[in-house]
Order: C-alpha cells, then structure tokens, then sequence
C-alpha cells in the first residue's frame, strides 16, 4: 500500500529517539542530530516545494509520555501523514504489561486514522545489543505481531523494519548498539519513501566485507559500551530521569523544510 502524494503534504513526526534521529549526529541541527524523519522530509520538499514538516519525537520516551505529550499537537497540526513510532522504550523496561502496551498502542493509531492523516507504522527491530539481552527477542517479536494486525486492521502504511536485513550489519548503528548509525537512518528514510510511493534520490549503502575482529578486541569494545553507554543508562532509569528530560521538540511547528544544502558546511561524511 502507498499513498498518494497529496498538496501540499504536511508530515508530523511523532515518536522518540528513533524518530527524533538519534545516533544520526550533525551539528547544525536542533539537538545535534538529523535522522530519517528528517530525510524523508527533506526528499518530498524536492519534489513538493510546498511541503511541511514538523518532528514531535524526543528521546527516552515510553508510549504513554508520546501520546499524552505529541499526540494532540500532532493532529492540532491537521497532517495529511503522521509517523507514529513508540513501544521501544517500553519492551527495554524490567516489567511489562504486554496487553496494556499494546492495547494503548491501538488506541493511538484509532486516534491517527480517525483525524483522516494516513497513518505510518513501524515495526521493531531485534537491536543486537548484547547475548544477555537477548531474551528481549521474543518481546519484540510479539510486539511486532500486534503491529502488524493493527497496521492491517486500520489501513495504515507499515515499514518492516524488523525484516531488513541490511540492519544485521553495525555499521547501520551507532556506537551505544541502540540508535541507528547515520548509514542506517539514510537507509530507513529510503525504505519509508518506498512505501510512501515517493520520488526519491537516495540509495542503498554499499558496504564493504567488515574486517574480522579479535576476541580481545570483540571485549575491549564491550568493555568501552558498558561503561559509556550501559552505566549511563541504567543510572537514569534508577533515579527516574530520561537522556531527553532537558530537550525540546527538533520542529515543534509545522514549517518549509530546511534543506541540508541552506545550512551550510556539511558535517563529515559517515566512513563506511
């Protein structure tokens, strides 16, 4: 299923560090990153000068913070397309109510899809973090079941990206294993175009053999993850505080998108 392109396109972004573009760094922007929310945005603008664009996400938050927070902002906006991606954060906690999970996430995509905005989906994708973590497997694959039965029983557009096998590569994410690489948010803004039917001029990365690692070297970069990205982590969740408690909203508004090329320098090129 795609969508036609209507005029003038107004997409809303709604989510959390997945959509706000974490991990995809660039300096220029609000909260330092770009994301594919952001490329989407940029490569229906080419084509549809009238476009607008408004990103609500922000990292750190569970579904419950999204919808009480972006969601009637979001549909204030009166879009013609609405990403909604939230959960994540969800399935990462120590104790979870699968049904309540799932039950406010229909009732969400309900909400979308009544205000008449086509409504985008995602799937969850198995972030392979660590052996011990991976138990989380079979959350995320129950939880992609029920999106898939809600994207279908709202007619709703669905990126799988539990199905992208490019994704099986760490180059498509970035140092923390959570967040999608800079290589990895290009690919997913290709991947959404596809199923929005939109012209677009991005490709497929090109990645080349990884170089074979050491055992030694394999416990050196777990070491490195514990301590600046794991530690951190689980010291917010035990005070109660999130990494996007301090950040606002990248777009709060609906508004022209800006164009990367209007910016300036251009941040150095992801090495692949």
């Amino acid at each position: 299923m795609t969508m036609a392109m209507e005029t003038p396109m107004r997409f809303v972004a709604v989510g959390d560090s997945f959509t706000e573009g974490v991990g995809d760094v660039d300096l220029r922007l609000p909260n330092d990153c770009r994301g594919w929310a952001d490329r989407v945005a940029e490569e229906l603008a080419r084509h549809q000068p009238q476009a607008q664009y408004a990103n609500l996400a922000l990292r750190g938050r569970r579904l419950r913070q999204i919808v009480v927070e972006q969601l009637e902002p979001a549909l204030a906006m009166a879009p013609t397309l609405v990403s909604f991606h939230a959960g994540g954060n969800d399935l990462l906690g120590a104790r979870l109510d699968m049904r309540m999970l799932v039950r406010g996430f229909e009732d969400a995509v309900a909400r979308i899809a009544d205000s008449g905005a086509h409504v985008l989906l995602f799937t969850e994708y198995n972030v392979p973090l660590s052996p011990v973590l991976e138990p989380l497997k079979l959350r995320t694959a129950v939880f992609n079941k029920h999106i898939r039965r809600i994207s279908a029983a709202y007619g709703t557009l669905l990126v799988d990206h539990w199905c992208f096998e490019k994704y099986q590569d760490r180059r498509m994410w970035a140092p923390d294993r959570l967040h999608m690489s800079g290589i990895g948010h290009e690919y997913m803004a290709k991947k959404v175009l596809e199923v929005l039917g939109a012209t677009h001029s991005l490709a497929a990365p090109v990645l080349g053999a990884l170089q074979p690692r050491s055992r030694a070297e394999i416990m050196t970069d777990d070491a490195a993850w514990l301590r600046r990205d794991v530690a951190p982590w689980l010291s917010r969740r035990f005070r109660g505080v999130s990494s996007g408690d301090h950040l606002s909203a990248r777009w709060p508004a609906l508004m022209p998108v800006v164009l990367p090329e209007r910016l300036g320098t251009s941040p150095e090129p992801a090495r692949i």
